[in-house]
C-alpha cells in the first residue's frame, strides 16, 4: 500500500512521544501550527454518544446485532455502564458526556403519560415503518433513564416522535398535520419532574428523500415552529429554554433551506444531519476505504454544504451532527469485526475532525452500546477502541479550532484546538495511514521565526520550544510538568491487529479495572523539541500545555 499519513492537529496543546523502529523505514513531515486566529469553534461537550429504539428483533443480513441495549430494555444498573460516562473528578470517564436518545423507530413512540392506552413494546409487523409497530415509552422507564442521567452528569437530547397524527398517502411520502399533544404531555411531565433536557430535536430522517418515510419541508418548517411554541410555554423561565434541534436527517440543501425559510428567524437553535460516508457493509474494498484520504475527503462537501446554508439562511442557528455510524447501507447496524475493532477509530475520528474545521458544534457517535457500532460492546458492555478514542477527543481537545501549514511526503492533515483546561496551549492529533512507513513530524510555530546562520536565510523554528511558556499537563495521572517535555498518547492495535477489538496506550492495553473502572490514560514524556514520531497505522495525540498561540489567549 501506498504510504499515507492523516494527521490532525487539534489546538489544547498536545504533542507526543518517539515510536521509532529500526525494521520500518521512515519519512519526514512538518506541522506549523497557525496560532493568531480560530478557523472555527465547538462545543465544550462537542463528543455525543447515542442511545436507540432497535428491539432485539432487529435483525439484518443473519445478524441480530442489538440484543438488551435499547432505550427501553438496556440494563441501567449495570456497574460499567455508569463508569462508562459518569462525572468524577476520580473517574478516568467522560466528564458530562451528552447522550442522544432516538432512531429510526422514535417516530413511532408512544409516551405513556395522559393516555388510557396499554404501553406496548415495538413487535415484528410485515406493514409497519422498518417492520415494527409503533411502541411506547413508560413514565417508569424515563423516571429510571434520568436516574442514571443524573447520576453520571449526562447531558441528554432527546428526539421526539414528528409522525404523529401524519398518514402516509404514496410509498414513502406522509402527509397531515403534526398532531402534537402527546409531545406537549411528554415534555410538561419532564419539566414538571426536573428532568434538566438540554435539547428537543424533531424527527429522524424524515428529510429530503427520508429514510422509510418522508415530509415536506414546509409542513416541518411549520410543526418546527408549533414544538418552539410549545417549549416557550412548558419552560416559563427564559433562561431555562432547550434548545430546538432539527430534522436530524441526510444533508438536502434545498430541502434544509426550505426548513429555515419556513420556520424562521430564532425558532430552529441548530440544523442536524446524520453522518454515513463508508457505505455499505459488504463492500470488500471497505477497509480499504478506511485508509484512503481521498475518499475520507468526501464528507467535506456534506459539511461544507451545511456551513453555507446557515451563512445564507440561518445565521441563529449552528450545525450538528446527531448520528454518525459510518457503515449504513447494507449490514445497516455497522458492521462486525469492522465498526467494533482499531481500525474503525481511523475514520471516526477523521469525521470527528472533519466536522469540527467546518463550526459543526457537537459529533454523536452512533451508538453508546447497541448494534456492531457501539463504543461498549452490547452483551459484555466492555469498551471497543473507539470508546478511548473518544474518551482521549473528549479530554484533551479544547473547543477553538486553528489553522495549520502542511509539509509532508503523502498526505498529511493537521487539525489544532485550544486547550480544554482553560490554560493557553494546543493538542495535536495525528494518525498515520500507512501500514508500512513511520514518519518523523517536526513540528513548528508560525510566530517564531530565525536565521539559519548556515544559509542566511530566515526559516522558521524547528520546534515548539520558542513558543512554549512554562508547560504544565492539565490531564493528571503521569504528565509531565517540565517546561522542556511534552505529553503523547499513541494507540496501536495489539499485536498489529488492526481488525482486533484490543487497543493499546504507548505499548499497553487498555482494559477495565475488575470493578469496572476506565483504566488510566497515562501519557509518556518526550523532549518538546524532538521530532514525533508516528508509526505505521496508528494515532497518537500530542500535549503542548502552555504553547504561545495568540488565539489561545
Amino acid at each position: 500500500m501506498a504510504a499515507r499519513l492523516l494527521l490532525f492537529l487539534a489546538l489544547v496543546c498536545l504533542q507526543a512521544p518517539p515510536w521509532a523502529s529500526a525494521q520500518q523505514p521512515e519519512q519526514e513531515a512538518t506541522v506549523i501550527v497557525k496560532g493568531s486566529a480560530k478557523i472555527a469553534e465547538t462545543d465544550q461537550s462537542y463528543v455525543c454518544a447515542t442511545m436507540d429504539w432497535w428491539p432485539p428483533e432487529k435483525c439484518n443480513y443473519n445478524q441480530c446485532p442489538w440484543g438488551q441495549s435499547s432505550i427501553l430494555n438496556l440494563d441501567l444498573d449495570h456497574p460499567f455502564l455508569a463508569q462508562a460516562i459518569q462525572d468524577s473528578l476520580l473517574s478516568a470517564a467522560f466528564d458530562n458526556l451528552r447522550i442522544r436518545l432516538g432512531g429510526s423507530l422514535q417516530d413511532r413512540v408512544v409516551y405513556d403519560v395522559g393516555t388510557n392506552s396499554t404501553c406496548s413494546p415495538f413487535t415484528n409487523v410485515s406493514n409497519g415503518l422498518f417492520g415494527f409497530s409503533a411502541g411506547c415509552l413508560s413514565m417508569d422507564r424515563w423516571d429510571k433513564l434520568n436516574d442514571l442521567f443524573q447520576k453520571t452528569g449526562a447531558i441528554i437530547t432527546f428526539r421526539l416522535n414528528a409522525l404523529d397524527g401524519r398518514h402516509n398517502v404514496q410509498r414513502s411520502f406522509w402527509a397531515g398535520k403534526w398532531n402534537s399533544t402527546n409531545a406537549y404531555d411528554f415534555v410538561k411531565y419532564t419539566v414538571s419532574n426536573g428532568y434538566p433536557v438540554n435539547s428537543w430535536e424533531f424527527g429522524n430522517e424524515l428529510s429530503g428523500h427520508g429514510t422509510g418515510a418522508r415530509v415536506d419541508a414546509k409542513l416541518y418548517g411549520k410543526d418546527v415552529t408549533e414544538l418552539r411554541s410549545i417549549l416557550q410555554q412548558l419552560y416559563r423561565a427564559p433562561l431555562s429554554q432547550p434548545l430546538l434541534l432539527a430534522p436530524g436527517g441526510f444533508f438536502d440543501q434545498q430541502w434544509y433551506t426550505q426548513l429555515l425559510q419556513t420556520s424562521g428567524h430564532g425558532v430552529v437553535s441548530a440544523l442536524t444531519h446524520h453522518i454515513y460516508n463508508l457505505g455499505g457493509g459488504d463492500d470488500v474494498h471497505l477497509m480499504r476505504k478506511i485508509v484512503d484520504p481521498k475518499y475520507l475527503d468526501r464528507s467535506e462537501d456534506t459539511y461544507r454544504d451545511m456551513q453555507l446554508t446557515l451563512q445564507r439562511h440561518g445565521t441563529w442557528a449552528s450545525a450538528w451532527v446527531s448520528e454518525s455510524g459510518g457503515i449504513r447501507w447494507r449490514f445497516n447496524n455497522g458492521r462486525q469485526l469492522v465498526s467494533n475493532t482499531f481500525m474503525n477509530s481511523i475514520w471516526y475520528l477523521d469525521q470527528t475532525w472533519n466536522g469540527s474545521k467546518y463550526n459543526t458544534k457537537v459529533f454523536c457517535r452512533q451508538t453508546l452500546i447497541g448494534g456492531n457500532y457501539g463504543l461498549l460492546d452490547t452483551e459484555t458492555f466492555l469498551p471497543n477502541p473507539d470508546y478511548y478514542s473518544a474518551l482521549l477527543w473528549h479530554r484533551l481537545m479544547g473547543n477553538g479550532v486553528l489553522s495549520v501549514d502542511i509539509n509532508a511526503p503523502r498526505k498529511l492533515r493537521a487539525y489544532t484546538e485550544h486547550l480544554k483546561a482553560k490554560i493557553q496551549g494546543i493538542t495535536l492529533l495525528l494518525i498515520n495511514l500507512s501500514n508500512s512507513t513511520g514518519y518523523n513530524v517536526t513540528l513548528q510555530n508560525d510566530l517564531n521565526v530565525s536565521v539559519d546562520r548556515t544559509s542566511g536565510h530566515r526559516r522558521r523554528h524547528s520546534s515548539f520550544s520558542h513558543g512554549l511558556k512554562r508547560a504544565v499537563s492539565w490531564l493528571g495521572g503521569k504528565a509531565s510538568s517540565e517546561s522542556t517535555k511534552r505529553d503523547e498518547y499513541h494507540l496501536t492495535a495489539k499485536d498489529g491487529d488492526h481488525q482486533g477489538r484490543t487497543m493499546l496506550l504507548n505499548g499497553v492495553p487498555l482494559e477495565l479495572g475488575d470493578d469496572g473502572s476506565v483504566p488510566a490514560l497515562n501519557p509518556v514524556p518526550a523532549a518538546v523539541d524532538s521530532p514525533v514520531y508516528l508509526a505505521p497505522t496508528s494515532i497518537a495525540f500530542v500535549v503542548l500545555p502552555r504553547f504561545e498561540a495568540k488565539a489561545c489567549s
